[in-house]
């Protein structure tokens, strides 16, 4: 009887890994968090508390999360707004995905607003 209960259990459980090596599993950001502590790069930490640059980042953050097949990384960028002007940094895994983010945040800020900083992570 518990083999009918483990049994589908073990079966959800195998159906739920992730099977696609293509993951990169190197995660240390140590070389690029050296080179921005240099504070001539752009931080989280130079976010505007201005609400209308706080409401700028939440439309961003939320168009990008609805582009279809954009890696972990992607969904993560950094989005740092002061005074309307955006900056994108932090890695991902093509140019399509610096393209298809610059875009997005191109559309809410508007051309010319925005400084793509994005990096295409070496795998």
């Amino acid at each position: 009887m518990r083999v009918l209960f483990l049994l589908p259990g073990l079966l959800l459980l195998a159906i739920g890994c992730d099977t696609d090596t293509n993951h990169n599993t190197n995660r240390d950001n140590t070389a690029v968090n050296e080179r921005d502590a240099d504070g001539y790069s752009l931080t989280p930490f130079d976010q505007s508390n201005e609400q209308s640059d706080i409401d700028l980042v939440a439309e961003i953050r939320s168009r990008v999360l609805e582009i279809e097949d954009l890696s972990v990384n992607g969904r993560n960028v950094k989005i740092i707004t002061n005074q309307g002007q955006v900056v994108l940094r932090g890695p991902v895994h093509s140019q399509a995905e610096i393209d298809a983010i610059g875009n997005v945040a191109e559309s809410v800020a508007g051309a010319g607003n925005v400084d793509n900083q994005l990096e295409v992570q070496q795998r």
